[in-house]
């Protein structure tokens, strides 16, 4: 077997073919658990919308801590069968024939075969992989490592790819998402060797290791790797996700009197009235009907027009507009922006500040639509692109490679200055991911506008 699988050229196609197979296993099986967990949500919203009165509490529980917490807790399936399938691997002794593989191109990229253990452990979490550069004998090593190891896409992150995904490319899902992961991969490759040339030198070191036996892996093992990184997942639901969905409602629904381009309710009244009077010139059933569900999609939208003006007057909507010129020439809008603002401290925000911010105002029935859903509905309600979708493909690449790179989150930020001891690397890693994401999403966007 291992003359098939560390073969010098065969080897590689092998291991980018189990790789992907493994992300479109992640949409396929995770699609089943993804929709009964997304339906039961949806059912706890129409219950409590069944048993409280309208008013700041209720709206609070639906729009922020349901629609936060449960815009997240849908991707756990899809995580857990991600680290399912890397436990498994790993139990065969499959991973150390891929670092055995990988050491000639760790060297190219000024690394050592070693470094291939921390960069694989990225793709769980970047903070205890960062702390398994302790490993590395080379101080250069260990920094370069730990420098490069944001780019190694995080679980925290896998979550905001399969919504946009889902939303804007529910065809080729799990390419797409393979797609992404390997970008990361080869930005970390280009950036390791830009920085070994010009700021972080280091010496080829001779990678020896012992290769385990192959071995049968036990599902009770692979269960409790799993189980492990559930746990994980959910006490982030109860901590920072839960206090963030409540700040991003609270900022999102006060000032709770703002000033409307329109008299919305005054407009409410009139069509009503006029509506009211279609009706009472007709007495056919089937035109009362047809009446009043023309009366009651004009007044849906009359509200959500309402809503959307009330969000982007609430202080969320101007702490998005301020950075929003920022952004807008990368394709963002305002809520996109805050989105990517509220992700510097766990990039699983991401997704619960566009829970509040895409779901807000949506009347909770037993069609209520689903995050996805809105996000392929969204459309631009002023300015010159009125009527045109928000999340375009090309905006959808963009974001998703902007998410990709950007601003390790706070405790990968804490985790480098621990191991170097310095904050000057930290804040360095900052200004790389941030500045190289722009430039990304920047040259993305732009190009991509000339031709599509």
């Amino acid at each position: 077997m291992d003359d098939v699988l560390t073969h010098k050229i065969w080897g590689y196609p092998i291991f980018i073919f189990i790789m992907w197979l493994i992300f479109q296993a992640t949409f396929v099986l995770g699609q089943y658990p993804m929709d009964w967990i997304e339906a039961g949500v949806e059912k706890l919203s129409i219950v409590i919308d069944g048993l409280m009165a309208d008013g700041p509490l209720k709206s609070l529980l639906i729009n922020g801590i349901i629609g936060g917490v449960g815009g997240v807790i849908v991707f756990l399936p899809n995580i857990l069968i991600l680290f399912f399938s890397i436990s498994f691997l790993e139990d065969t002794g499959y991973m150390a024939r891929a670092a055995f593989l990988m050491d000639k191109l760790m060297q190219k990229m000024g690394l050592q075969g070693k470094s291939f253990i921390p960069l694989i452990m990225g793709f769980g979490c970047n903070v205890p992989a960062i702390m398994a550069t302790r490993t590395l004998e080379n101080k250069n090593h260990r920094l370069l490592t730990m420098l490069i190891n944001p780019f190694m896409s995080c679980s925290a992150r896998l979550p905001v790819y399969i919504l946009i995904i889902g939303a804007v490319f529910p065809e080729n899902r799990g390419s797409i998402l393979f797609g992404i992961y390997t970008l990361g991969i080869l930005l970390a490759i280009g950036v390791s060797m830009v920085l070994n040339k010009v700021l972080i030198r280091t010496d080829n070191i001779p990678f020896v290791m012992e290769l385990p036996p192959y071995r049968r892996p036990t599902l009770k093992a692979s269960l409790m790797h799993m189980w492990f990184r559930a746990v994980q997942y959910l006490k982030k639901m109860g901590g920072i996700i839960l206090l963030a969905s409540i700040i991003i409602w609270a900022l999102g629904n006060y000032p709770e009197h703002v000033e409307y381009s329109k008299d919305y309710d005054n407009l409410v009244v009139s069509l009503n009235k006029d509506y009211a009077s279609r009706m009472k010139q007709t007495s056919k059933p089937e035109e009362r009907t047809k009446l009043l569900m023309q009366l009651q999609e004009e007044t849906d939208s009359l509200m959500t027009l309402k809503d959307g003006e009330h969000q982007e007057r609430s202080y969320i909507g101007r702490i998005g507009k301020f950075i929003e010129p920022v952004m807008r020439p990368l394709g963002f809008d305002w809520k996109m922006s805050v989105a990517l603002l509220t992700g510097i401290t766990a990039k699983e925000v991401v997704i619960s500040t566009m829970g509040v911010l895409y779901q807000a105002g949506d009347r909770v029935d037993e069609n209520s639509k689903n995050l996805m859903r809105n996000l392929k509905e969204q459309v631009y309600t002023s300015g010159p692109m009125a009527g045109q979708p928000v999340w375009t493909p090309l905006v959808a690449i963009s974001f998703l490679v902007f998410v990709l790179v950007y601003f390790p989150c706070v405790a990968v930020v804490a985790a480098i200055r621990g191991e170097t001891g310095e904050w000057k690397w930290a804040v360095f890693s900052i200004v790389l991911t941030t500045s190289l994401a722009w430039i990304l999403a920047f040259a993305i966007y732009q190009i991509g506008s000339i031709f599509v």
